[in-house]
């Protein structure tokens, strides 16, 4: 899995669907299968939290490959990546959407007692409340057995796998970074954000 990790975010993007995250917590356990994601990669994707350079806030993404980057998006939600790539060069995949395969019960607990199945960790703020990621788990190693790890799942055929834009980025919103399962009810609809700048 470590060999895989440290590759440029847009290979290694495509090779987590299916992989399964695992959140260990005080209230029980709850597994994940990966069903999108979303590469990003460092100083050239004007999209990426590593696009202007290295801060506190971004510090894991130039660390080495197979730790969590967990960010507050819009102040509201925790967010996951996967760093990819070389140590000293930053890169993530963002986890967008996957189907919760262990601790639907403690999932739907977080996420709201109505919340239908294919919705519960659909979105990459509804991915980390379901896990129960916050920010206590940013730059976790994921290999090292600790209370999150990455797993090796069920093979993806790789016909099922489809490619699209990203979704509700404002800059390089057209890249072809975003993948998917096709058909899959968990993975979340597309949209074009409205600050988006259609120049890039």
């Amino acid at each position: 899995m470590n060999l895989v990790l440290a590759r440029p975010a847009e290979e290694v993007a495509p090779r987590l669907l299916g992989s399964v995250l695992t959140c260990e917590t005080p209230e029980g356990t709850v597994s994940i299968a990966i069903t999108e994601t979303e590469a990003y990669s460092g100083p050239n994707d004007p999209a990426s939290h590593a696009y202007r350079g290295q801060t506190p806030r971004n510090a894991v993404m130039f660390g080495p490959a197979g730790h969590l980057y967990v960010y507050r998006s819009h102040g509201l939600h925790w967010c996951a990546n996967i760093v990819t790539g070389t140590d000293g060069i930053a890169s993530a995949v963002l986890l967008r959407a996957g189907r919760v395969i262990e601790g639907e019960d403690l999932a739907r607990k977080r996420r709201g007692e109505k919340i239908e199945s294919p919705r519960l960790a659909r979105g990459p703020g509804n991915f980390c409340q379901a896990l129960g990621i916050t920010a206590e788990h940013n730059g976790t190693d994921l290999l090292a057995g600790t209370s999150v790890t990455l797993s090796e799942g069920e093979p993806v055929p790789t016909g099922l796998i489809q490619v699209g834009p990203r979704v509700g980025v404002s800059r390089a919103h057209d890249w072809q970074h975003r993948f998917y399962l096709a058909g899959d009810p968990t993975v979340s609809a597309y949209r074009l954000s409205p600050r988006a700048k259609l120049s890039d």
